[in-house]
């Protein structure tokens, strides 16, 4: 009578094993999508990458809200450029030229994005400040010579 005891226990403990597997597998290898809703991007709390914001920059079919979401992160982590060495621009400040150059070409900014753009950093770095009116003078003259 023992073993039949034990062997329903093991046949029991094995069965709420399958069980377990299952869930497990079923929640934490689902696709994102079927686990419950997204964090709208302005909600989420953890500090988005340079890189993955300069792409959306980059990126010819972003929409409006896409920039405008990209220059506030941007702003927000990101709007301190590293101090001059000298007279000289640190090397890194090419990244926020190239950055206003592609906000002036893009196809669905506008004025009120680049203007953000330009004042926020030129208000957090002001010995940038002509550097970053040359680069904003020559995108928008590029621009219009499209």
């Amino acid at each position: 009578m023992d073993i039949t005891l034990l062997i329903k226990s093991f046949a029991g403990l094995s069965a709420i094993l399958a069980i377990l597997i299952v869930l497990y597998l079923y929640f934490f290898h689902a696709p994102k999508e079927k686990r419950g809703k997204k964090l709208k991007p302005h909600i989420r709390e953890e500090k988005p990458r340079f890189e993955s914001l300069v792409a959306v920059i980059r990126d010819k079919n972003a929409t409006q809200e896409e920039l405008q979401e990209a220059v506030n992160l941007i702003i927000k982590y990101y709007g301190d450029i590293p101090k001059k060495r000298g007279f000289k621009a640190d090397p890194k400040f090419e990244i926020y030229a190239e950055i206003l150059f592609r906000i002036t070409h893009h196809p669905s900014t506008s004025k009120e994005i680049i203007l953000q753009l330009d004042s926020a950093l030129e208000n957090r770095n002001p010995e940038y400040k002509l550097e970053l009116d040359d680069s904003l003078t020559k995108g928008l003259d590029t621009r219009r010579s499209r």
